[in-house]
């Protein structure tokens, strides 16, 4: 299996450069105007018209009206929706009915307890992204709560190359996403960017060999 990368919170054209020097699945613009990596839509969509073909790009909102996020579809700003805020199953319905069909829409759930887990395992999203509380702090969660949860999941929450080996060795998520731990000083980092693609598709390599060594 491949694991999927999604590279989060891009704000400049060098971020973009860098990105398509190491080309992940996708990668997310910030439009919440709290965060310090936020983007407008002008920016996003001059950023995406840099990105190389076949890397896709995910609108992160954070408790934004249903018709407000569906815009930066239909404008081509991004090509899936991110919920990073207090959203319930009745707003991704509200969401689906307002973007074309087959457009993903996924839900970030902060992982504190098991009820956190019941309430992943519970949406209504197309893939759930666990995370610590606040994501893009840079900090994690106990993984062990991660091993309960039945579906696809891409992993988030303080990954960075310290422990992105251990993270996969440990739970073999779908994906994951990292923001602040491919950054220095604030800004992304393509060395950090390099090493933490790297390290993931070594993991899937090894994972593609040992399974052909056991056929």
């Amino acid at each position: 299996m491949t694991t999927r990368i999604k590279l989060c919170g891009m704000m400049r054209d060098e971020d973009i450069a860098q990105i398509n020097a190491v080309k992940p699945d996708m990668i997310g613009f910030i439009f919440a105007e709290k965060s310090r990596r936020y983007v407008s839509r002008e920016k996003a969509l001059r950023l995406k018209a840099q990105l190389a073909p076949g890397i896709r790009t995910v609108g992160v909102f954070v408790d934004a009206a249903p018709e407000a996020m569906a815009a930066y579809i239909k404008e081509g700003i991004a090509d899936g929706i991110q919920l990073h805020g207090h959203e319930t199953n009745q707003t991704i319905q509200a969401l689906r009915a307002l973007i074309p069909e087959g457009t993903p829409v996924l839900q970030a759930v902060a992982v504190r307890n098991a009820e956190d887990v019941k309430r992943a395992e519970a949406s209504a999203a197309d893939l759930i992204l666990l995370d610590a509380k606040g994501g893009g702090s840079g900090e994690t969660f106990n993984w062990e709560l991660a091993k309960k949860v039945h579906r696809p999941y891409l992993l988030a929450g303080g990954l960075s190359n310290d422990n992105i080996a251990e993270a996969l060795e440990t739970l073999s998520p779908w994906g994951v996403d990292v923001s602040s731990g491919i950054e220095t000083n604030g800004q992304k980092d393509g060395t950090k960017i390099r090493r933490f693609v790297d390290q993931v598709r070594e993991y899937d390599h090894m994972k593609t060999t040992q399974k052909g060594n056991k056929l």
